[in-house]
């Protein structure tokens, strides 16, 4: 089964995540990755939902959203077209003798050490999906204590800009410069 990444702005309000992840359920489709944050305006979040199915269940996954109250738009950020991202908090056993090479080995994946303790080292990576698992599975060895990914996150590329039903502030400007006839 293939990997697809959806993007919905829906409004900010209680019970939202809740009406989603009920339509994926009702529907026995499983969510590989949520995650939800506020966007530039307020009123609005973003939702980032990537699922694992065929062609045709990503469409009908899509359009059972697309029917919700609280959703203003969703879109298919496709591979091809989208910046992925992904951070992830990873504790790692290190006594003294393991602590140079958990530092250097996090350099390596332009990762950063975010807390220190006597037995332990906690590392933050930001990249996509792959590079994540990459880390985690070199560090794997050393004993990973504790783990936290936060989910995938995801922007197509370019000025191209989702909108709840309004235009777009980079769509705005784009129209304001044809009106001056710039």
């Amino acid at each position: 089964m293939d990997r697809f990444v959806l993007s919905a702005l829906v409004q900010n309000h209680a019970g939202v995540l809740s009406r989603v992840s009920g339509l994926f359920s009702r529907r026995d489709f499983n969510i590989d990755s949520l995650t939800v944050g506020e966007t530039e305006d307020p009123s609005i979040s973003r939702m980032t939902i990537a699922v694992r199915g065929d062609e045709h269940t990503v469409e009908q996954i899509q359009r059972q959203l697309e029917k919700l109250e609280d959703v203003y738009s969703v879109r298919r950020v496709r591979p091809e077209s989208g910046v992925f991202r992904e951070l992830a908090l990873i504790k790692v056993s290190a006594r003294s003798a393991k602590r140079a090479d958990v530092i250097n080995i996090a350099k390596v994946f332009r990762a950063r050490v975010v807390d220190v303790s006597s037995d332990s080292l906690t590392v933050e990576v930001t990249g996509d999906t792959g590079k994540v698992d990459g880390l985690i599975g070199v560090l794997r060895p050393y004993g990973i204590a504790e783990l936290a990914r936060t989910g995938l996150s995801a922007l197509e590329r370019g000025a191209q800009a989702m909108s709840a039903g309004q235009a777009s502030f980079l769509d705005r400007a784009d129209v304001e410069e044809e009106e001056l006839g710039a």
